[in-house]
């Protein structure tokens, strides 16, 4: 394994960060959150058409820089996660390109990927907020009603003589209020033979409604979607055939999701925890460097408070650990390269765990300050809160990434071995 950055990917990293420095201050992160979209359009713009974020990990016939390496879109939200930049890159280029390169026909793929890649078109992947963790599958393995849960719940798609039709409800959906496109997965074939498929959705299809909603984390909108009798179109070629049966296979296991969807939904669930664990990583980063600021010039007893031994000790805990969370995101986008060892869901843990032991330290030594709305501090305690809520809390991402990495397997006769 060779730990350096080549100079182009050293390039990003710098240009992004001059980018973010001018453009991306607690201020403007602030008035972001507060406009209808949640993020500051002109920005994103200037992301995806002067740096190319939304290119990242695209294949090259359709305006991307590259189809097979997560290592630069990683060390570019670790540069978005030290300013808390809101944009729709990880609803956009992490959850919803890569199902639409795998799964999309070349005619869908020539459409839309494109302009996903110049940043013109916006996407977000419609599965509840409440779901997301397990069906990308960080926390568990997604279960038959993945698209949402109950008999009746979630979408409902209907293959009708004009084409397919979506009834149902999904809410905490990212960036689901501001997104143009939308892949929603939905039921089709019955209860008793139901299977899940993902469906393309224009923003502005008649018969779809979208309300922002209330967030933990501002900086990561979520939104709700009301489809009644929405048309849609099949992602990929259609499996269907009469009533919505699988053509030629029995039904499903009960408890398992063998629909194509779903196959690839664990690829882009690593994905999405590396660049995740990257940017918590950045964050994690930024709030200790603005801790030890405050650590150096406030003072008490006539001294800086950094000079107290008891909060370098707690300052340094919090370095190591930062430093630690840098080095798991750094290899999980290395092994996400070279399309080895999986370990997104890990690295993701433990990045989400050192920025909310940093957020937490941050408030508590920067004093009454840290604990008020106009100090930067509490977002990054609420990015932390936020993302264990959406992706899975710390324990549950490390259980499954040590059962999925089969860490601890008991042998017959009651013995465990590692």
């Amino acid at each position: 394994m060779d730990a350096r950055f080549t100079p182009e990917q050293d390039h990003i990293r710098r240009t992004l960060r001059e980018l973010l420095h001018k453009r991306c201050s607690p201020g403007d992160v602030r008035a972001a959150v507060d406009t209808p979209a949640g993020h500051d359009p002109t920005l994103w713009t200037a992301l995806a058409e002067d740096l190319g974020l939304p290119a990242l990990g695209l294949p090259e016939r359709y305006g991307g820089i590259d189809g097979s390496t997560t290592t630069e879109l990683a060390l570019a939200a670790e540069e978005l996660g030290r300013c808390l930049a809101p944009s729709p890159l990880l609803a956009t280029a992490v959850l919803s390109a890569p199902l639409i390169t795998a799964l999309g026909t070349e005619a869908q793929r020539a459409d839309l990927l494109p302009r996903i890649a110049s940043g013109a078109l916006s996407a977000t992947l419609a599965v509840p907020g409440t779901a997301l963790a397990t069906v990308l599958s960080l926390t568990g393995e997604p279960r038959r009603d993945w698209a949402g849960g109950g008999r009746a719940g979630g979408v409902q798609a209907t293959q009708r003589a004009d084409g397919w039709r979506l009834f149902g409800q999904v809410s905490q959906v990212l960036d689901a209020h501001s997104a143009q496109l939308l892949l929603v997965p939905a039921h089709t074939g019955g209860y008793a033979r139901s299977g899940t498929l993902l469906f393309l959705v224009p923003g502005d299809t008649p018969g779809l409604t979208r309300t922002r909603q209330t967030t933990l984390d501002p900086t990561r909108p979520q939104g709700r979607l009301e489809l009644r009798n929405v048309q849609a179109e099949l992602l990929g070629d259609a499996p269907l055939q009469g009533r919505g049966e699988l053509r030629d296979q029995p039904p499903p296991p009960r408890g398992q999701a063998t629909t194509p969807p779903a196959q690839h939904l664990h690829r882009v669930g690593d994905i999405a925890a590396t660049v995740l664990a990257a940017e918590a990583a950045g964050a994690a980063t930024r709030i200790l460097e603005l801790t030890v600021q405050h650590a150096l010039t406030r003072e008490q007893f006539g001294r800086p408070i950094g000079s107290f031994q008891a909060l370098k000790h707690r300052l340094a805990d919090v370095y190591v650990q930062v430093q630690a969370a840098r080095s798991a995101a750094y290899y999980a986008a290395w092994a996400s390269a070279q399309n080895t060892d999986r370990v997104g869901g890990l690295a993701f843990a433990q990045a989400l765990e050192s920025l909310r032991t940093a957020a937490a330290e941050g408030i508590q030594l920067h004093g009454g300050i840290g604990f008020t709305w106009e100090h930067e501090a509490q977002l990054y305690f609420k990015r932390a809160a936020g993302d264990e809520l959406l992706f899975g809390p710390v324990h549950r991402l490390r259980a499954h990434a040590a059962e999925a990495a089969r860490l601890f397997d008991e042998s017959d006769a009651g013995e465990v071995t590692v």
